[in-house]
């Protein structure tokens, strides 16, 4: 697929990138939204084929084997997560598509699209900031919650790896500092 025009944003979890996605895909309407694969279970809140394509660890498989991931990792044990080229490639024909996914699948996209790719971390303002979102969310039983920081410790670390870091301390200016960046990508 040459000269797509791939937006990333990636984070640790709780960071905000999620609702960053969103606002992004409301002020763009050419956006095409790339709707991730999981092996996790849906939230009371989550439609499948919109929020995730749910499948099971079995399916999650078999996709890998058929080479119908562009990215794919295990997060936490038979949690898998992955970005199905057919996602991608049919989005990036109707306009720039966003991926919403993993540090590492970030980078692997990154490695994929080269300059085709504009990947924006999105950071916690601090460590506690992320903790404090994360406890909020209530999602999380203590255990998986101490799972998530020590995996956000590493992901952090990683940030000078991507093409840019946006603070979210402030939802609307870290907004308007993503759209920027996507802006000027797109334009160049």
């Amino acid at each position: 697929m040459p000269n797509a025009n791939i937006i990333v944003l990636t984070a640790p979890s709780g960071a905000g990138k999620t609702t960053i996605a969103h606002r992004v895909m409301d002020a763009m309407p050419e956006m095409q939204f790339s709707v991730s694969a999981t092996t996790r279970p849906p939230r009371d809140d989550e439609t499948d084929g919109e929020d995730y394509h749910f499948l099971s660890v079995d399916e999650f498989e078999q996709r890998i084997d058929n080479g119908d991931l562009l990215e794919y990792e295990e997060v936490y044990p038979d949690r898998l997560y992955g970005t199905l080229r057919s996602e991608v490639e049919t989005k990036s024909d109707a306009g720039p598509v966003l991926l919403d996914i993993d540090v590492e699948g970030a980078l692997n996209v990154k490695k994929i699209y080269g300059d085709d790719a504009l990947v924006l971390f999105i950071a916690p303002p601090s460590k506690e900031a992320l903790r404090r979102r994360l406890q909020k969310r209530g999602t999380e039983d203590p255990e998986a919650l101490a799972d998530r920081l020590g995996r956000a410790d590493r992901e952090l670390d990683r940030a000078d790896d991507f093409d840019a870091v946006v603070v979210n301390d402030d939802l609307d200016p870290a907004v308007e500092e993503t759209l920027t960046r996507i802006r000027q990508f797109l334009q160049s």
